[in-house]
């Protein structure tokens, strides 16, 4: 019945509306006649109030249009529509008292003077108790949350606050305007919405209007923020919502979004700036839940960069999965006490009996690594620890070294030793034809795994840092996995967060190169699929991440810019407000970024994960090439280095750069001198 109510065409309902309000304009006048005289006076009497009859709805319905009572959806109604009907109904009983009074003393009716007032409070009661009545039915909401909402809204000075329309008038839409209403920095002035059964009704007190008519919303309304109340879109519809938005330079905020109500306890009035992932418009695929187990329910699971932007998310997706405990090992003080107290919150609010360990160690200490993996009986290890950014690495060059290939080599080894099982490395499109030594660092750990992968029994490097003798032999049982992606959204060096700072302190924003792409992915979204990935592993896999379509970062910045409320400042425009800057691409940085190494890749179990088959180095020749590197490293022979990786054809480097190393600059300088 609801539903077939609510499908009714709206000149329908209106008729409807209208039929109910006469029904209970006639019923409130007998009321009030028979309160008044008695009902067996007031019936005997009838037919000289006939008169009554005809002119009250007169008098009342031109009112009740004009206070909007028929352009109101009911079942959006809330407690202000008390207010609108009282004052549709105190308009019509002065009218018909002016009227009544006009009227020559012939014709007139009699009418005691107290009958209007009784007859102004139950008009009053039935027109909008029945509104409410049905509203309630129809939506399902207590009549106490409405009371309570309109006990809110009148609290509230129309004046106050920075008036903004709200994207949504569904029950998000609605909820957000109740709260809204009760603080004091927001006015909401209009709704917006795409359903066409809504455009140019009243919901909640104020109008919607259709997308179409946004720039008449903001001229009549004087709307100065737009705020999204859709939480359930899904990313695509709201990249479309954005675009639309986009051309009118006003400042968009958005609501949480239902994963991020449900599992981190935020609540719809709580705004946020509109996200990266909703102007990219890149929906998640949904993952497979066996995928996601096999590897971590019931299981110990450590964490390496367990602080870190990838690292952190991969610890709460795996606290939702129920393993027998977490090791979050990692380097920094603050970064392992942020990620503590943040997962011992969400392990508390959903109630899990995981153990959550904090350990504090570098992945280039091979005692602490297999001290920790032998105590804890670790079973599956997250390799998220590396240096990531660019410019850094190519300016410290051994210590990225230090930290990418022998921090994976290390950690590698000491899983083999402790009977890990499983092995994921995290990473990058950069180890993809690199052209710094970042990228060449992160090929390097993937080749590292690769060769100690295809070995049933391998000679460690370095044996005794982890209490073994110089010849000892390791059995190999753990399954190695590698997962290659680009880059994740608002994570640590990200170009977004820099974006947003820059727009707030005024500008500019810096772009490097106006021709500059990238991949993009959501951290969730890339934890998500390599605990997938980690899972299809045979040993020495090299997994694929699918990120769509590349961006280019000088579009990306122009969209923030306006999505902030602001125009760009160039020649076509010099009194813009944010100036974008073209600083010139960083050392060993690419205008493009490339997932694959060749043309051997294949699909999988999952939609948006690829297997690459690529070429590897052999164990027994990757020990020397390690031994050399770090050699040459050790005695800052750069140019050495730098020959020596431009002549391995499985890592491909080509570098776009001079040497970068600061140290090695520097001695260069001495030298000249």
């Amino acid at each position: 019945m609801r539903k077939f109510l609510t499908s009714l065409p709206r000149q329908f309902k209106r008729s409807l509306l209208v039929a109910f309000d006469l029904s209970a304009i006639w019923f409130s006048l007998s009321l009030a006649f028979t309160v008044r005289l008695g009902s067996e006076d007031f019936f005997s009497d009838i037919n000289k109030h006939y008169l009554l009859f005809l002119l009250l709805p007169l008098c009342l319905i031109p009112h009740c249009i004009q206070c909007g009572l028929y352009r109101s959806v009911v079942r959006y109604s809330g407690g202000e529509i008390i207010s609108s009907v009282t004052r549709a109904t105190l308009y019509g009983v002065l009218t018909f008292v002016v009227i009544y009074f006009l009227l020559p003393i012939d014709f007139r009716p009699p009418v005691p003077r107290s009958v209007p007032i009784i007859f102004w409070a139950f008009a009053t009661i039935c027109m909008a108790g029945g509104r409410l009545l049905f509203s309630s039915w129809l939506s399902g909401q207590s009549l106490t949350a409405i009371f309570f909402d309109f006990a809110g809204i009148q609290k509230h000075n129309d004046n106050e606050g920075i008036p903004v329309a709200i994207y949504g008038a569904g029950a998000a839409g609605r909820q957000l305007k109740a709260a809204l209403l009760n603080g004091h920095r927001f006015h909401p002035v209009a709704f917006i919405d795409d359903d066409e059964a809504l455009w140019d009704s009243v919901v909640s007190n104020i109008k919607v209007f259709p997308p179409h008519q946004i720039r008449r919303m903001l001229k009549k309304t004087g709307a100065r923020e737009i705020l999204l109340a859709i939480p359930s879109a899904t990313r695509a519809q709201r990249k479309k919502i954005i675009t639309e938005l986009e051309p009118f330079d006003i400042h968009i905020r958005t609501v949480p979004g239902l994963e991020e109500i449900a599992l981190e306890g935020l609540e719809i009035q709580q705004l946020k700036e509109v996200s990266v992932a909703d102007i990219l418009g890149r929906d998640a695929v949904e993952p497979n839940p066996e995928l996601l187990a096999r590897c971590i329910t019931g299981k110990s699971v450590m964490v390496t960069g367990a602080g870190g932007s990838i690292g952190s998310e991969l610890c709460r997706q795996i606290l939702q999965l129920g393993p027998r405990q977490i090791i979050l090992f990692e380097n920094s003080e603050y970064n392992l006490y942020q990620a503590h107290q943040e997962l011992e919150g969400i392990s508390q609010r959903i109630e899990s009996p995981v153990i959550i360990v904090p350990v504090l160690g570098s992945v280039t200490q091979p005692w602490r690594l297999l001290e920790v993996m032998n105590h804890f009986e670790v079973e599956s290890v997250y390799h998220a620890a590396a240096y990531k950014h660019v410019p850094i690495v190519e300016h410290n060059s051994h210590h990225g070294f230090r930290n990418n290939v022998l921090g994976t080599l290390y950690t590698a080894q000491a899983a083999v030793i402790s009977k890990v099982e499983n092995f994921v490395l995290i990473s990058t499109d950069k180890a993809v034809r690199p052209t710094n030594i970042m990228g060449t660092t992160k090929r390097l750990a993937e080749l590292v795994l690769q060769a100690i992968s295809a070995e049933k029994t391998f000679k460690p490097i370095a044996p005794e840092l982890f209490g073994l003798t110089p010849h000892s032999e390791i059995e190999n049982h753990t399954r190695f996995t590698m997962v290659r992606f680009g880059n994740v959204l608002d994570s640590s060096g990200s170009v977004v967060p820099l974006f947003r700072q820059q727009i707030k302190s005024g500008g500019p924003v810096t772009v490097t190169h106006p021709e500059i792409i990238r991949y993009f992915m959501t951290i969730p979204e890339a934890a998500q699929l390599v605990i997938q990935a980690g899972s299809m592993g045979q040993g020495g896999d090299v997994f694929v991440l699918d990120m769509g379509e590349p961006v280019k970062i000088a579009q990306l910045a122009t969209q923030l810019i306006h999505l902030s409320g602001l125009t760009i400042k160039d020649e076509s425009n010099p009194f813009g407000d944010i100036e974008i800057e073209y600083s010139g691409l960083r050392p060993g940085e690419k205008l493009y970024e490339e997932l694959l190494i060749g043309d051997n890749v294949f699909t999988t179990e999952h939609l948006k994960i690829m297997r690459a088959n690529e070429d590897v180095i052999p164990w027994p020749q990757l020990v020397e090439l390690i031994q050399t590197l770090s050699e040459s490293f050790r005695a800052n022979r750069h140019s050495d280095i730098r020959q020596q990786l431009i002549s391995l054809a499985e890592i491909s480097y080509r570098p776009l750069d001079d040497i970068g190393d600061w140290l090695y600059s520097a001695e260069e300088n001495d030298l000249l001198r």
